[in-house]
């Protein structure tokens, strides 16, 4: 049996601790001041940004009036289970941790991407390229951790029940020479086998087409089988990651996704436009 996944424990406690809120009438302000503590902590604690003890769920159930023995022993799981390491905590220097705690337990992921091979299908030469491009002052050891994640995280699309997944790239990506020649073409051979899996759908949005919605924003969905937790919009930008959730963000991005797959070739066209790629580079 799979160990549950803390990502997404800490943000159905999250999302169960905001409606018990809402439900008793308080404000953010009001339960801060009953606890002694700052509004920026509830707000933390109620958007999943900070971890909830068990002594937080005992107050704030006494607080919004939740004496249901029942209720209180499965919040009080929940952040027990919340606390529990993912396989992904063993890497120090990875800032991509809530992330891949999400795309862990994700049944669906769409991967709008304009610059660079989406990490899920990279190999192992072109994710070190990719980062030593990235990232130039980079440590050695810190490289090779990172490159290890990223390939350890591919083992989502080969398990047995993986996601849904479906990328869509841009004609550049194809074209933008990252780590040789070798490199390159070995990395559009990678992308052709995993796009014959079953549950993978690859398209690529020619150069024909010209400007299009989404180009100048790289952007992944993910969509989490658990109602308790939105689905969600995550783009990556110098800063870090930035995380959409609120109804009208993820149907703007729906949108844009539904403008993408309509620009771009078939999967059919699409594999023959990489295979073409991939001969170039071995010319």
């Amino acid at each position: 049996m799979a160990s549950p996944n803390p990502t997404l424990r800490r943000r159905q406690l999250a999302n169960r601790l905001r409606e018990l809120r809402q439900n008793s009438g308080l404000t953010i302000d009001e339960v801060a001041q009953e606890l002694l503590c700052s509004p920026a902590k509830i707000s933390r604690l109620e958007t999943a940004q900070r971890g909830v003890s068990q002594r937080d769920v005992r107050d704030l159930c006494r607080i919004y009036g939740s004496a249901d023995p029942a209720l209180i022993d499965a919040l009080m799981t929940l952040a027990r289970e919340a606390r529990q390491p993912g396989w992904w905590t063993d890497y120090e220097d990875l800032d991509l941790t809530p992330f891949i705690g999400l795309e862990a337990d994700a049944s669906a992921i769409t991967e709008h991407t304009t610059c660079l091979i989406p990490g899920l299908m990279q190999t192992e030469e072109y994710a070190r390229a990719t980062l030593q491009g990235l990232l130039p002052r980079i440590r050695r050891e810190v490289l090779e951790e990172r490159v290890d994640a990223r390939l350890r995280r591919q083992r989502l699309v080969m398990q047995e029940n993986p996601p849904d997944y479906w990328v869509l790239l841009d004609e550049s990506v194809l074209r933008r020479h990252v780590g040789g020649r070798g490199v390159m073409r070995a990395q559009l051979e990678r992308a052709i086998e995993i796009a014959d899996l079953p549950h993978v759908t690859l398209q690529v949005i020619p150069f024909s087409v010209g400007a299009y919605m989404g180009l100048d924003n790289s952007f992944v969905l993910l969509e989490i089988a658990d109602s308790a937790v939105s689905d969600v919009v995550c783009i990556e930008g110098v800063m870090g990651l930035t995380y959409l959730e609120r109804p009208a963000e993820l149907e703007k991005y729906r949108e844009v996704l539904d403008h993408l797959r309509a620009s771009a070739l078939d999967p059919r066209a699409s594999l023959a436009l990489i295979t073409e790629a991939a001969k170039m580079y071995a010319e």
